[in-house]
């Protein structure tokens, strides 16, 4: 029974413990002078990818490569079918060219080398993905963010940090340190909790990752793309989604890797498929109808492909 409680509580200590290092990092940002664009591009644009990197690192730790690939190819699904999809139902949403010329190309190009790699096509090794691989993988994400740092438009809103004021000295160190905290103890809880989750109930630390840690995960960003929808502000949904999916495979996967070598079951080519269906099917509803958006009736088909997903991830 203590497992499962601090399974929930580590939900809950991630998720918090990342908005505190984010607003103490924000803070500490603006203190050294860095202008809004460097500080969307790093520490907001990684803050919403940081409760996935925390439960990979531990899972990583504890030799689990299911949970650890299961939570990546889970939270992108989400990110592309459910939020994307709700979003849509709540508020029909243009897609800004940056969206359609840079990231959802770099988030197909990321899902298609993830496959490969995965399936030994890369430099003829085995279905693992090592730590040379993982070193490929960042190294794949710095020109991603040398190229969007120099056209100066980028992965994460900067609008509210242009108007934010840093917090006293105190405060800042004192939200770093309570966020570390946080991400420590939760990803420590949830890790455990999941492979014990796993055990009681017969099912795979991958589907478990793929549905349960990949929904808790992505719930801040979930949450933010509705707010933004019922506002009326959901301009900068797509953005952060697509930013957040391009850091899970480049930065979780490839620090995860190096940590240790992510064993990938074959049975995972199927979700890897549909990473890479969503991208092209994110692609299709785009461009399909008049101008470049996503109305509620592709809202509603992204929400039926999330369901079939689940289906299929839960009965493999």
């Amino acid at each position: 029974m203590l497992t499962y409680i601090l399974f929930v509580a580590g939900f809950a200590a991630l998720i918090l413990g990342a908005n505190w290092l984010v607003n103490g990092a924000v803070s500490l940002g603006i203190r050294a002078n860095l202008s809004p664009l460097v500080i969307g591009l790093t520490v907001v644009a990684f803050g919403t990818s940081l409760p996935e990197l925390v439960i990979n690192v531990f899972a990583s730790l504890k030799g689990s490569s299911d949970l650890a690939i299961g939570n990546v190819l889970g939270s992108n699904i989400m990110n592309i079918f459910l939020i994307l999809g709700v979003s849509a139902v709540i508020l029909p949403f243009s897609v800004d060219r940056d969206s359609i010329y840079r990231d959802i190309p770099v988030g197909l190009f990321a899902a298609l080398v993830l496959i490969l790699m995965a399936n030994g096509y890369f430099l003829g090794y085995e279905s693992k993905i090592g730590s040379f691989e993982g070193v490929i993988l960042l190294a794949f994400f710095g020109i991603y963010l040398w190229y969007t740092l120099r056209s100066g438009k980028p992965i994460a809103d900067e609008s509210e940090i242009e108007q934010q004021l840093p917090d006293s000295w105190l405060k800042t160190i004192f939200l770093i340190l309570i966020g570390l905290v946080g991400l420590y103890f939760g990803g420590e809880w949830v890790s455990e909790g999941a492979m014990a989750v796993a055990r009681e109930f017969g099912i795979s630390e991958t589907a478990v990752g793929l549905t349960i840690i990949a929904a808790a995960t992505s719930l801040p960003e979930l949450v933010t793309a509705i707010v933004a929808a019922l506002k009326k502000n959901v301009g900068i949904v797509m953005g952060n989604v697509l930013g957040s999916n391009i850091i899970n495979i480049f930065v979780v996967l490839g620090v995860s890797a190096i940590i240790h070598p992510l064993e990938i079951k074959g049975s995972l080519n199927i979700e890897m498929g549909m990473v890479v269906a969503a991208n092209l099917a994110l692609v299709a509803l785009i461009f399909i109808g008049k101008g470049l958006r996503i109305n509620r009736t592709e809202g509603i088909l992204l929400l039926l492909a999330y369901s079939a997903f689940i289906y299929i991830s839960l009965n493999q």
